[in-house]
């Protein structure tokens, strides 16, 4: 089975000029852990996940956050998620994005989420346009369902 049959189609995207807030917001409503950004053409040009925000709040420290005895200072947080909040998307996002093709294998997609730690990919047309995002909660449904 290949990932078109089990992706999410209704997917919200953004563009790279939207703000880290607004993105934020929109993650948030929505309950997403990242979000493709995307051209006027509807192609995948980056994409931005909660690591890529933290990343840009605590640069040098993201490592840390993830040791359960690590406590930052949260002064120094809120600072700093303040000076990146206006800032456009652009400026934290991964580029090039990882994306998949429509046609691939779910044991493809689960390799690749497991290989580079992501939670979500876009998935993607033969010309880069956003058909929708694959989760890792998508590929383990499928599993057990015995779509893999």
């Amino acid at each position: 089975m290949r990932i078109y049959d089990v992706m999410i189609r209704d997917v919200t995207a953004v563009a790279q000029d939207e703000t880290v807030e607004n993105v934020v917001r929109i993650m948030a409503s929505q309950f997403l852990s990242g979000i493709p950004v995307v051209n006027e053409d509807m192609r995948v040009i980056g994409f931005v996940s909660e690591s890529d925000i933290i990343r840009a709040v605590v640069p040098g420290y993201f490592s840390l956050l993830q040791s359960t005895t690590f406590i930052p200072d949260m002064n120094q947080f809120l600072k700093m998620a303040a000076k990146i909040k206006d800032k456009p998307v652009r400026e934290i996002m991964t580029h090039p994005p990882l994306v998949v093709n429509e046609n691939a294998s779910l044991v493809h997609v689960a390799d690749l989420m497991i290989k580079h730690n992501v939670k979500v990919l876009p998935v993607v047309d033969e010309h880069g346009r956003l058909l929708g995002i694959i989760t890792r909660t998508n590929v383990v449904r499928a599993a057990m369902e015995g779509y893999l």
